[in-house]
């Protein structure tokens, strides 16, 4: 072989890999939601209309995204009473280019919407310290509670983690910036209704929710910017890591293909 058709082969391999049909994108989108556990190995995904409404694509995308994560090995579907489909592995051999393909050309995108729900939650926080009434304040420090006590049922604090912002914000008294933090969310979620997750990223969440928490409920407008500032960083590192460890030079590394959920396990 020449060097030129060596080298031309060489750049080719390096060019993100595109899903062709819109159940393919979805299905990377799943894959990298797995990668950064938004959902866990034994968790039920949502049905197939609930997910057709938050991915807003067809019921028959889905159907056939699920499909090919199911012979993909990430996912069992099960039938009758009790069925549904359950999450067995959140990382695989498909997972490296999975995540290429859903992060990769869009990066700069995602950087952008990270760096814009950073900057309203700080105002979102720092408003809720200065217009939080008596009423609000017991919302806040149930969903604090519920957070800390949900422990390892993945469904439960997604809910909490939810229900944690969405108490502060309605203590800001203007809905439109409760509508706002949600969209964003959803954005930042890849389309699902849940944060990525992990169990130190679980364990730092708890407390920076009850400090977060506090400064509100203590009329403290300028550290509850600060802890939320530091707060929405965690989703950011986690998409940050994992862009970056699937987008490096070097895709074969054995460094990169291990599973972000559990560094000391292959893929």
């Amino acid at each position: 072989m020449s060097d030129q058709r060596r080298r031309r082969d060489d750049v080719a391999a390096l060019r993100p890999l595109v899903a062709e049909t819109a159940a393919a994108r979805i299905a990377d989108r799943f894959v990298t939601a797995f990668a950064l556990g938004q959902f866990v190995v034994g968790q039920r995904l949502p049905t197939l209309p609930e997910l057709s409404t938050m991915l807003e694509v067809s019921q028959s995308t889905v159907r056939e995204a699920i499909s090919r994560l199911a012979a993909l090995g990430y996912v069992r579907v099960q039938r009758g009473r009790g069925g549904g489909t359950f999450v067995v592995s959140q990382w695989g051999p498909a997972s490296d280019s999975g995540v290429r393909r859903a992060l990769g050309e869009s990066w700069g995108t995602v950087k952008e919407t990270l760096d814009f729900r950073s900057l309203i939650e700080q105002q979102i926080a720092r408003t809720a310290a200065q217009r939080i009434l008596p009423e609000d304040e017991e919302r806040i420090r149930a969903a604090a509670r519920a957070y800390r006590d949900a422990g390892t049922d993945r469904d439960a604090s997604r809910l909490a983690d939810l229900e944690v912002h969405q108490a502060i914000a309605a203590a800001t008294h203007n809905s439109q910036l409760a509508e706002l933090s949600l969209r964003l969310q959803h954005e930042v979620g890849l389309g699902f209704h849940g944060e990525p997750f992990s169990e130190d990223v679980r364990r730092r969440a708890v407390d920076q929710h009850t400090v977060l928490a506090a400064a509100v409920l203590e009329r403290r407008p300028e550290d509850a910017e600060r802890l939320a500032r530091e707060h929405f960083a965690l989703t950011e590192e986690l998409l940050t890591a994992l862009h970056d460890r699937t987008t490096a030079l070097n895709p074969d590394d054995p460094q990169i293909l291990r599973n972000p959920q559990n560094p000391n396990e292959g893929a």
